[in-house]
């Protein structure tokens, strides 16, 4: 028994690790194979005349040199949104309505975690830290973003959401949409009243700017260095295990069955002797834990935050969640890695195809485009599933 118990755990480790490395491949490969086409066909192009006056290569040669740099700012990128999209899928999967305010939890966990080390830096000890002690006050970091962020997802959940849970769907969606503007103008306020400024940075330390050389690529002229920055492996790493974790939780644990029935009948898992309550509490904070954690790993990566930091990594984890499949966790991961790679391409190739027309800021419009195009012609998703089907 114990042998097939740890086979069953073994199996709900490795089985998310293979599906991430699967669509991380997948995604790559789709999205460098429409690349590499559009720049065949750009060969001989004002794009690649400008490239070969300017980089001394044409049009393919910059775009299979980039490649490799664009992948990775594509997974990491991916990874984040995909965190974030868990937390609108848990919630949809279970209650059936999206949280609008989910962002709003994300953009908590960053300032929480950012405030905390600010804290700890004016104290000198992030100074003072060596490499093993930075890691470990970002450890710290994360940890008390998500005891925040889960602590207010239960909260919005017992006051905002459970008194309308039999309501006609659009009340709670109303209801969402003004926790997530109350929850806004708290964290203004908060700031204002504490530390009197609107934007907030996080405190440089450790080793996390420093840039891990890959390899090069030779051009004729001068070698494409591909390096990852330390923060971006951190980050991978940390969403990595913040997804295999999450997938375990939810199918080889007691509780996690126990959220599965609730998601596919509540009225019978009451019968049964499930704790509604309880389950979908635990559920907003799981969601809101996720959200703080990538809040705080998002801070990290791009090093500036507002009190408007959640909507726009909010909307693009809801598009991915949507892209994936509402409802779906591993359509939450497809969708993420999907999103991140196309924002990553667009961001880097858009103003080369272009010729300087439509730079890196209108990359935003494509996951947009992307939500569209999945609400009209597949409102499912590419996986469809809810999360009361065992992924």
């Amino acid at each position: 028994m114990r042998k097939i118990l740890a086979s069953e755990a073994l199996r709900e480790i490795l089985l998310p690790l293979g599906r991430m490395a699967l669509f991380v491949v997948g995604a790559g490969a789709l999205f460098s194979a429409i690349m590499f086409a559009l720049a065949f066909l750009s060969q001989g192009s004002g794009a690649d005349k400008l490239l070969l006056e300017t980089h001394k290569m044409g049009i393919l040669a910059y775009t299979l040199g980039q490649l490799p740099q664009v992948l990775i700012d594509g997974m990491t990128l991916g990874f984040v949104y995909a965190a974030i999209a868990l937390g609108y899928t848990m919630v949809y999967g279970v209650l059936e309505f999206i949280n609008f305010a989910h962002s709003e939890i994300f953009a908590i966990g960053a300032f929480v975690g950012v405030e905390f080390l600010i804290f700890m830096d004016r104290l000198g000890v992030l100074a003072a830290a060596g490499p093993l002690g930075s890691y470990m006050y970002l450890v710290l970091a994360l940890a008390v973003a998500m005891i925040a962020s889960g602590s207010v997802a239960v909260l919005m959940e017992r006051t905002a959401y459970r008194p309308l849970r039999n309501s006609p769907r659009l009340v709670p969606l109303i209801s969402a949409i003004g926790v997530s503007f109350a929850l806004q103008d708290v964290i203004r306020m908060v700031e204002s009243l504490t530390t009197g400024q609107f934007y907030r940075v996080i405190p440089t330390f450790g080793n996390f700017d420093e840039r891990v050389a890959l390899f090069s690529i030779p051009t004729g002229g001068d070698p494409i260095a591909v390096n990852i920055q330390v923060k971006s492996i951190v980050v991978i790493v940390a969403a990595v295990l913040m997804l295999v974790a999450l997938n375990y939780i939810v199918n080889a644990t007691k509780i996690g069955k126990a959220i599965r029935s609730v998601a596919q009948d509540r009225t019978t898992a009451a019968l049964m002797g499930i704790g509604v309550n309880g389950i979908i509490s635990f559920t907003f904070l799981i969601g809101g834990a996720l959200g703080g954690a990538a809040g705080v790993l998002y801070a990290l990566k791009f090093t500036r935050i507002d009190p408007f930091v959640g909507f726009m990594p909010g909307m693009k984890a809801f598009t991915a969640a949507v892209l994936g499949g509402i409802g779906n966790l591993t359509g939450a991961l497809l969708g993420g890695i999907c999103l991140g790679m196309l924002e990553s391409f667009a961001g880097a190739y858009l103003g080369t195809f272009t010729m300087g027309r439509f730079g890196s800021e209108y990359k935003d419009i494509f996951a947009f485009l992307i939500l569209i195009i999945v609400i009209i012609f597949k409102p499912s998703g590419l996986l469809g599933e809810q999360v009361s089907q065992k992924a």
